[in-house]
């Protein structure tokens, strides 16, 4: 039990690093294509914090949404990585990546009184915004369909431990508290990313 409370402090205090809301290529992950692309959005803070949270969220959510929120941000940002990967320019990228840590964090702390259609457009939104910036950073050697199963796969992944996150969050004393301090935190953190914008 209070490994599991040491574990949500630890996301609290990672979510309040300082760090630079860009997900630059790491020169570790810009080798083989499936990878990279599977390790790209861990070397993001903004990336890591955003997708645990859409997970987090849609288990607050509950219902169809604990699915159809992931599988929409997952199937947005297929779409993003596609148009990065094409060269495509879209504008405010930076801007929707550092909004959406702040969004999902205040959307943490506020699931209960979040009308679901809203969440909808804001979770395709941003996931567009990070498979974008997942496809634009794409190494030049890498081969697009799998650098893309990559970074979908560690995206899913994520979803999965913000779902379980909020899981042990019910569970365990003061677990609702703990979500709510780490959506503050979450929160904080992408403020700080537009501010360093």
């Amino acid at each position: 039990m209070q490994k599991l409370v040491q574990g949500m402090a630890g996301l609290v205090i990672i979510a309040l690093i300082p760090t630079v809301a860009h997900a630059h290529p790491n020169p570790i992950t810009s080798g083989a294509s499936f990878a990279s692309g599977l390790l790209h959005p861990l070397f993001g803070l903004d990336h890591l914090l955003a997708m645990v949270s859409v997970g987090i969220l849609s288990a607050q959510l509950g219902g169809r949404a604990l699915w159809y929120v992931p599988a929409l941000f997952v199937s947005a940002m297929l779409m993003g990585g596609m148009l990065g990967i094409a060269g495509l320019t879209l504008p405010l990228i930076e801007f929707g990546i550092a909004f959406s840590v702040f969004a999902l964090g205040t959307s943490i702390i506020l699931s209960k009184h979040i009308a679901p259609g809203f969440v909808i457009l804001y979770v395709a939104i941003f996931g567009l915004c990070h498979g974008y910036a997942h496809g634009a950073e794409m190494p030049n050697t890498a081969h697009s369909w799998l650098y893309a199963l990559g970074f979908v796969i560690a995206t899913t992944a994520m979803h999965l431990t913000g779902i379980g996150i909020e899981v042990i969050s019910k569970r365990i004393p003061q677990g609702t508290l703990l979500l709510r301090i780490a959506g503050a935190a979450i929160a904080g953190t992408g403020l700080h990313f537009i501010m360093s914008l």
